[in-house]
């Protein structure tokens, strides 16, 4: 209660002209220890004149700290400029008192404003040293009063270089930081045993659960500049294991105005663990490419398609038009983009296997670029619907593109999966016919199709993210269909990106894949989700196995038996080179195959699509038997 009170106190009554008194009362102070320790700690000085020479000395510091202001911080939040700003004011009353002396002793004014010149500098260093004391010492009195030291977090630093040490300025000097640091961490041999301000530098070695349970240690920040994913990785996972939170200091970009504050101290992210580098894309070329055009976005809802979209609407486009038959998800993002006064765009209900009410679109609003992110995804969902994933991941492909060749879209951008090389289940499958259709396109009309080919995306609709969360919340457990199961994966701005960097740079017929650096395995992405949400795997939520999914592989892969790939002026960035095919038969064959679609059975539509993608083999599905045939 009564630090409740004192802190109110602090608040209401630390004016600004409350500090500027202060200061002013302290200065005095040490103008008369300057006189004691001139004459030898006695006082053997006329008494009279030190009271008149009081009056003088308060005059001329209120001007130096009008000056300076420096009675305008904040003395709970002093740092190194409040200290530096101290010591110019005092230098500046120094000044001022050399002055008046001068002045006194030509034109002889007397006793009083002639001041000892020993006086002067000694009052100069103890001036610097009390003022700054003082305002150190209502700072940390400030934080006594305010934090509860039964509720600090005890804190290790990782890394004790420039980094580090910025990282342990922030916290103690933040004055409402419920961490306490209690010492750093540091791979460098030559650091371990050293000390940062009375703190102990500890080798990762030293890090056990014995020595964290003594010190009552409860989470750890990493503060290392230009750290690769995977070491995150590594040093997240265990400290996890030791039931420690985690978290980190954002790159020195992102810092604001240069300096880092407490708050820019976030807890690790599951974006953070991919265990790659996020590809960023800056180029002032798209600026060209989407600057006063007419854009159609397929799938527009979706959680790819609405992340193009909002991409999209950092450009000055002529108009927006979002195609989706997901209402709901639609209206959402309609109002979204309201919200934040976004004009010219277009929301339309409408379904890309409907090629009539495609074509009235397409002569409406005479789109010149198409993102075509309109598709079915789920893979056990699709290898018992085989006729919807043929009905809309092929066949609202063929209307689509051969409407943007009719109507003279000038590219036509596709959104695939990892899932289309060498697929193992129907949707896969379909998305590679999807892109074969595409490349049947080349060197008709006036459009450009590209292809853009990547893995899993964190956070989407229906991915392993949103369905761990779930389970988490429901108390567990997370279902994981094999131990040894891996992905590639990418957040949904990353990914979107390269959409966005395909259409300016490609020239027709390109598949352009990501360098994604290593895959993760869904088993350990699952026990790291466990211990983002500060529970314990498996004391607290325990992991299911339960068996690959009809469809589902092990592994995935970005290229197709027979692809290489060849470099762009991006180094993230490939296109592959596909084995050479006849086109003009697949095309026959996928025309066949939307035309009999829903006049077969599902066994002969998954047979035509074999037909037309031969690497195409079933795995645990009932599909197999065509296989063995």
């Amino acid at each position: 209660m009564y630090k409740k009170l004192l802190i109110k106190l602090f608040n209401k009554y630390a004016s600004r002209w409350l500090i500027l008194f202060l200061e002013v009362l302290v200065t005095v102070f040490t103008f008369f220890l300057a006189y004691i320790i001139r004459f030898n700690i006695k006082l053997e000085f006329e008494l009279a004149v030190f009271l008149k020479q009081l009056p003088i000395i308060a005059t001329l510091a209120v001007i130096s700290f009008l000056l300076l202001g420096t009675y305008k911080g904040v003395v709970r939040f002093t740092g190194i400029k409040d200290v530096t700003d101290t010591v110019i004011s005092v230098n500046v009353l120094a000044t001022l008192l050399f002055i008046v002396t001068f002045i006194a002793r030509k034109y002889d004014l007397g006793e009083i404003f002639n001041i000892s010149g020993s006086v002067i500098y000694i009052h100069l260093l103890l001036n610097i040293f009390f003022l700054t004391a003082f305002k150190f010492f209502i700072k940390a009195l400030y934080k006594l009063i305010s934090t509860d030291s039964d509720k600090l977090s005890k804190v290790l630093i990782y890394g004790a270089g420039d980094s580090g040490r910025i990282t342990y300025e922030a916290i103690t000097q933040d004055a409402k930081s419920k961490m306490k640091v209690v010492g750093f961490i540091d791979d460098d041999p030559s650091k371990k045993g050293k000390t940062i301000d009375r703190l102990n530098v500890y080798s990762p070695t030293k890090i056990t659960k014995k020595f964290i349970d003594k010190n009552n240690i409860n989470e750890v920040i990493i503060s290392i500049q230009q750290i690769s994913s995977n070491r995150l990785l590594e040093l997240a996972g265990s400290f996890f294991s030791y039931s420690l939170k985690v978290k980190i200091v954002p790159p020195v970009r992102n810092w604001i105005d240069g300096d880092l504050s407490i708050g820019q101290i976030k807890d690790v992210k599951i974006e953070d663990l991919l265990g790659r580098e996020e590809i960023n894309i800056v180029n002032p070329l798209l600026v060209d490419e989407y600057e006063n055009k007419v854009i159609f976005v397929t799938g527009g809802a979706g959680s790819i398609g609405s992340e193009i979209a909002r991409k999209l609407s950092n450009f000055k486009f002529k108009k927006l038009v979002l195609i989706d038959t997901a209402e709901s998800a639609l209206y959402d993002l309609q109002q979204e983009f309201k919200r934040k006064e976004i004009d010219n765009f277009h929301v339309i209900v409408a379904d890309v296997r409907n090629e009539k009410r495609l074509d009235q679109i397409f002569e409406e609003h005479k789109p010149k670029i198409v993102f075509h992110a309109a598709a079915y995804k789920h893979v056990p969902l699709m290898e018992n619907n085989p006729h919807e994933a043929v009905s809309v991941n092929i066949g609202g492909t063929v209307n689509v593109s051969n409407l943007s060749i009719k109507h003279g879209v000038n590219k036509f951008v596709m959104v695939s999966t990892d899932k289309a090389v060498n697929p193992t289940n129907v949707m896969g499958a379909t998305k590679r016919i999807a892109e074969l259709y595409i490349s049947c396109h080349k060197n008709k009309g006036m459009t450009k199709f590209i292809t853009t080919r990547f893995g899993n995306v964190l956070g989407s609709n229906g991915s392993v993210i949103p369905l761990f969360k779930k389970q988490i919340e429901a108390g567990g457990p997370l279902t994981v269909t094999h131990k040894d199961i891996v992905r590639y994966f990418m957040t949904i701005p990353e990914a979107c990106s390269l959409v966005l960097e395909a259409a300016a740079m490609g020239n027709g017929g390109e598949i352009f894949v990501f360098d994604m650096g290593e895959p993760i395995k869904i088993y350990d992405l699952a026990i790291n989700m466990i211990n983002l949400s500060g529970l314990n795997y498996p004391d607290d939520i325990d992991i299911k196995i339960t068996g690959l999914r009809p469809g589902e592989k092990i592994f995935e892969e970005l290229l197709a038996d027979g692809e290489n790939t060849k470099p762009t002026y991006h180094d993230k960035i490939m296109i592959a080179k596909t084995k050479n095919i006849d086109l003009d038969s697949v095309e026959i064959l996928i025309h066949d195959l939307c035309a009999s679609n829903l006049k077969c059975q599902n066994l002969d539509v998954v047979a035509k699509i074999k037909d037309i993608v031969p690497e195409y083999v079933s795995n645990n599905s009932k599909f197999e038997v065509l296989d063995k045939q």
